[in-house]
């Protein structure tokens, strides 16, 4: 009995000598635990705990002229639901499905409400908490499904989960798409105007510390390296909203009338070289239809044809002893010129021409003989004049991908052959962008000064403006004053005389311009495809603006500048004239009558009579139930007549108020647009023309 109560002992000894052991393990793990690995491990749960997180800044704006956003940053989100939510019961989640899914259908029109509850219940059974709703949801979708069954609860009761992003957008869509430019995703990178001013668009991201509670949510918590993100500053481009309207649907009517592959139309201001539109069009064949897909204006170095004729003619004026009036023969349209065959498109006159002639019909016989006339047997001193000119430059705009010029020189052997001066006389063997084209002619009409194209004015942050640009010189004067002179009264011929005299022989004001037509080369030499062009300014006598059209590979038939390009340069023109410059040249220009005090100015018979009656001024009135009358003397008599009005014609609104101008003309269809206070001073549209529904016509107000 003593052994074996001591057997007990001892093995109840033991259990606790090694419980004890145990219990020391413990506790000596526990200190060296606290003591040891203690701040190792606090810092790794601190670093699981808290996490900084990136804060998003906007892109700054890109602003049109007056101010309307060409392209601005919106909040789009990624919506998702925890489907699978504990706190979303069964029978809840079943009673409400079908109005959600019908909801979702509504809101989001990506699914019918059959495949939204098919989806939502497939992802209730698998157990999925991050179904995904919709992608690029607008914030005016979010709330409204933030309104449907189920989700209105919110983020934890309802499972709504919506991660937030930023898209860029352009309100006015396709308008200048190309040349306000876009993120290639894939590349980090940006084109166009977004790309030029990128340092100045991208904002600074800010971070932002947030500690993680319990459920898994984070939420911030003061931290002195938190930063807030700045948004990126906005650029004033020069684009002309209305100006890039008017050129984009000129341009397209053009293309799809000729079946064109491609073409651009570039409008620049004169003085200051500000580039008011710049549309760029190619079919797609995936639809069938035109886009900006290609910056064709500034991308795509042509031979530009006939148009650099302007070029050779002014180098010829300069330095190679030629005069408009010396005669040339150019036959009946035909030569064959160091082995070359050169042609006119008809016979000009008898076979003997002056210089002027040659440039105004656009004679390829008679500028081969000028030009070897000139620089026969100098071709070098041809040469140096076009670079002198800045021909030979790019014109070093910040927008990415300009196509370089291309003039080769004489000094070249390797490519200046016996026929180069032949084939360059009419604008072949060299490369010009149709801007760099534009900007040469843009020179002739700013008096000889060459200007950079400006895209954008000012940087601003808000309201305020941190940085302006200013027009930049690229050549102060490209030619002697007499020779810009000569040249401007030879665009001016073309007009009036020559090439472009069919397309512009009704104009109301003085257009200067050049046709080009050139083949387009290939492998194995020139196809029958050809780019049409007319480049020029207007009003030739005060140059506003200059533009230019090109139109490439037209389909049906017609290929030269002064029938496929001309007539958009024309719509274009016609348009911003009646729009923006007739009442700034009203002054002086003698199409546009101004106000005689003398002149009897109708007005609504009741308002007349009260008038009058007002002033006290007796008048004899045999009127009845008329709605337009006026005051008129007749044998010093006063007396109320009738003013009647012809509703196919457009009426003389000269001196009537404003408010009678507009209700009479709206009244015949047309569409008013008032610039000033008063009374009309000016109108657009000739008195007297035939109406046309929904025409538009501009009047200028003042006080007499």
């Amino acid at each position: 009995m003593k052994d074996a109560k001591k057997d007990i002992l001892w093995r109840v000894y033991l259990v606790y000598f090694v419980m004890l052991i145990f219990g020391l393990l413990i506790v000596g793990k526990i200190i060296f635990i606290q003591v040891k690995e203690g701040p190792k491990l606090r810092a790794i749960a601190e670093s699981q705990e808290i996490i900084e997180v990136t804060l998003e800044a906007s892109r700054g704006n890109i602003l049109a002229a007056d101010g309307s956003l060409l392209a601005t940053s919106v909040p789009v989100f990624e919506v998702r639901m925890d489907v699978a939510s504990t706190l979303i019961s069964d029978q809840f989640f079943y009673r409400n499905v079908d109005s959600l899914a019908a909801g979702l259908s509504q809101v989001l029109d990506t699914k019918s409400q059959s495949r939204f509850k098919s989806d939502l219940v497939k992802a209730r059974k698998k157990g999925n908490r991050y179904h995904l709703l919709g992608k690029k949801v607008t914030y005016e979708q979010l709330k409204e499904i933030r309104t449907l069954p189920i989700l209105r609860r919110g983020k934890y009761r309802g499972g709504l989960i919506a991660i937030q992003s930023t898209r860029r957008e352009m309100p006015f869509k396709e308008l200048a798409q190309r040349t306000i430019g876009y993120e290639i995703k894939n590349a980090d990178l940006f084109v166009g105007l977004e790309g030029a001013y990128s340092e100045y668009l991208t904002g600074k991201e800010g971070k932002q510390v947030m500690r993680r509670i319990n459920n898994g949510d984070l939420i911030p918590i003061h931290d002195e390296n938190e930063v807030d993100p700045k948004d990126g500053l906005d650029i004033v481009t020069t684009i002309d909203v209305n100006i890039q309207d008017i050129a984009e649907h000129a341009l397209l009517r053009q293309m799809m009338n000729h079946g064109a592959f491609q073409g651009c139309a570039v409008i620049m201001e004169v003085e200051s070289g500000s580039v008011r539109a710049i549309a760029n069009l190619r079919y797609d064949s995936s639809d069938n239809k035109y886009k900006e897909i290609y910056n064709y204006a500034i991308g795509e170095s042509i031979e530009p044809g006939s148009t650099f004729k302007l070029p050779n003619i002014i180098a010829a004026l300069e330095d190679g002893g030629i005069r408009l009036t010396d005669s040339v023969i150019t036959g009946n349209g035909f030569i064959m010129m160091n082995g070359i065959p050169v042609q006119d498109v008809k016979k000009i006159g008898n076979g003997r021409v002056t210089v002027r002639e040659v440039f105004e019909f656009s004679s390829n016989v008679g500028m081969v003989k000028v030009m070897d006339r000139a620089f026969g047997h100098q071709p070098e001193k041809y040469i140096d004049r076009l670079y002198s000119m800045s021909l030979n430059q790019p014109l070093g705009i910040e927008i990415l991908g300009e196509g370089k010029p291309y003039i080769k020189h004489p000094s070249n052997k390797q490519v200046w052959w016996g026929t180069s001066l032949t084939v360059l006389s009419f604008g072949y063997e060299l490369q010009l962008t149709p801007l760099q084209t534009l900007a040469f002619y843009n020179a002739v009409a700013n008096d000889g000064k060459l200007m950079k194209p400006m895209f954008v004015t000012e940087v601003r942050d808000g309201i305020s403006t941190k940085k302006k640009f200013k027009p930049q010189v690229i050549n102060k004067k490209i030619a002697s004053e007499n020779t810009i002179d000569l040249a401007q009264s030879l665009l001016e011929g073309v007009i009036e005389r020559g090439t472009g005299r069919n397309v512009f022989k009704d104009s109301p004001y003085k257009i200067a311009g050049k046709t080009g037509t050139a083949k387009i080369a290939g492998k194995g030499g020139y196809k029958n495809e050809y780019n049409a062009s007319f480049v020029g300014y207007f009003p030739a006598d005060r140059p506003k603006f200059s533009c230019i059209v090109v139109i490439n590979k037209p389909t049906r038939g017609k290929y030269y500048g002064g029938s496929v390009a001309a007539p958009a340069f024309k719509e274009i023109a016609d348009k911003l004239y009646s729009t923006m410059l007739a009442f700034e040249f009203s002054d002086q220009d003698e199409n546009i009558t101004p106000h005689h005090p003398e002149k009897n100015i109708p007005a609504t018979y009741p308002e007349l009579k009260t008038i009058y009656a007002a002033l006290n001024i007796p008048v004899a009135d045999y009127l009845h139930d008329v709605q337009w009358a006026s005051a008129i003397l007749i044998e010093e008599k006063l007396m109320f007549e009738s003013a009647e009005f012809n509703e196919k014609k457009v009426p003389d609104v000269l001196g009537m108020k404003a408010r009678d101008a507009v209700f009479l003309l709206e009244n015949m269809g047309m569409k008013t647009r008032l610039s000033g206070r008063g009374m009309v001073k000016a109108q657009s549209v000739k008195a007297g023309s035939e109406i046309k529904k929904g025409q538009k016509i501009n009047l200028q107000l003042a006080a007499y």
